[in-house]
């Protein structure tokens, strides 16, 4: 018996050392992290403030830890005006509703046999719909309702979308997800989830924003798919309140053009929440890593606006909001388009799709900084030069 009290107590210590360890590993990414400043592009005075939200966001009604009141508060405190609820497999969600300031919109994440679907914009109800139905019937019922179908974190390695069929007929992307980064920092425990929880713990903001580390795949995936059919990008919260849901809030919002949404958003609620589905549902929205600064301003010239399409040869000019210094904001580019060197257009190469985002350097782990996406419009399709232009 002695024996056996004697493991245990070593056992004990041996987890109590482990843990007072990763604590003061943790802690010592806190104090710097107190000192990393945001926004790090500042506005314009007097710039047109956008409609901005959350997208994929759970609450009680599934796995989240708050209530839709307490997150309607967290997306108050954020500064958003709406936020678009995927509550897992809720068939029958709530009607559109404001609460404390924030319109809630109702949507869905249905879990089907392939990966998960999130869905939203439904104009009549989802008939036939249920748990682990193949993918292609869930997207389909969701296109009969009237909604917009997004493929959940599809390249995730917990959740991929598993099907490549019903891949190509969705139009929604999730682009980027914070639930996969979280996941992504998880599986690189001392590289990447230390030094986020301990920034965490000094300042929330900058904890999250640590974990906003883009990896190729989804990328890859997204043009492969876009080449196809046009696609709309996403930036998914996919938040669960933790990390608290107001430090993911202000982390990343889906913004919302003002020729499409009004600011402020209409009274009647169910007013409001068709204009928000449809502007999202369009592929007009941009998301933007909002910590790093507003995106009022941004736009994408040269192309048509409403198709998102432009013909090879032609040039797309980036204007960047805001009064960014030297050496903070870059334009990326991907797909049939290369940037031209005043880092500002962007020459279409080829028919299929570019993908164009603006990074900016922003605070990173110690003192040091990092790039990271800030603007994420939806891809542009390139056609093929018409005769005669």
């Amino acid at each position: 018996m002695s024996r056996v009290r004697t493991a245990v107590a070593k056992g004990l210590r041996a987890v109590l050392g482990l843990m007072l360890l990763l604590l003061g590993i943790a802690g010592i990414f806190a104090l710097p992290a107190s000192f990393a400043s945001y926004p790090v592009v500042p506005s314009n005075e007097g710039a047109p403030r956008w409609v901005r939200g959350a997208y994929h966001v759970h609450t009680t009604r599934s796995d989240g830890r708050g209530s839709p009141g307490e997150v309607a508060r967290a997306a108050r405190e954020a500064g958003l005006d709406f936020v678009v609820l995927t509550d897992h497999n809720d068939f029958k969600p709530p009607a559109p509703a404001w609460v404390d300031g924030v319109l809630l919109v109702p949507g869905v994440e249905i879990s089907t046999s392939s990966g998960h679907l999130a869905a939203f914009g439904m104009e009549r109800p989802l008939e036939g719909v249920r748990q682990w139905m193949p993918p292609g019937d869930a997207v389909k019922a969701v296109a009969a309702a009237g909604g917009t179908a997004v493929l959940a974190h599809p390249v995730q390695q917990r959740n991929p979308w598993k099907d490549d069929a019903s891949a190509r007929e969705a139009p929604g992307f999730e682009l980027y997800s914070a639930d996969t980064f979280f996941r992504q920092a998880v599986s690189n425990p001392v590289r990447r989830l230390l030094p986020a929880v301990g920034a965490y713990l000094g300042n929330p903001g900058h904890g999250v924003m640590l974990l906003a580390t883009p990896e190729p795949e989804p990328g890859a995936r997204f043009l492969e798919l876009s080449r196809e059919r046009p696609r709309i990008a996403f930036c998914a919260h996919d938040a669960h309140g933790l990390p608290s849901y107001e430090a993911v809030f202000e982390s990343m919002a889906m913004y919302l053009l003002p020729e499409q949404v009004p600011s402020p958003l209409p009274k009647d609620a169910s007013q409001a929440a068709l204009l928000v589905t449809r502007a999202l549902g369009s592929g007009r929205a941009l998301c933007a890593f909002r910590a790093l600064g507003e995106p009022a301003g941004f736009a994408l010239e040269g192309m048509d606006p409403e198709r998102r399409e432009a013909r090879v040869g032609d040039v797309l000019q980036v204007r960047v909001p805001g009064s960014p210094e030297e050496g903070t904001v870059r334009v990326e580019v991907w797909g049939d388009g290369r940037l031209r060197p005043d880092g500002r257009s962007v020459e279409l190469t080829g028919e299929g799709v570019v993908q164009v985002e603006v990074w900016a350097r922003a605070p990173g782990r110690f003192f040091g900084t990092e790039w990271r996406p800030w603007i994420v419009p939806s891809p542009v399709r390139v056609l093929p030069r018409g005769p005669g232009i």
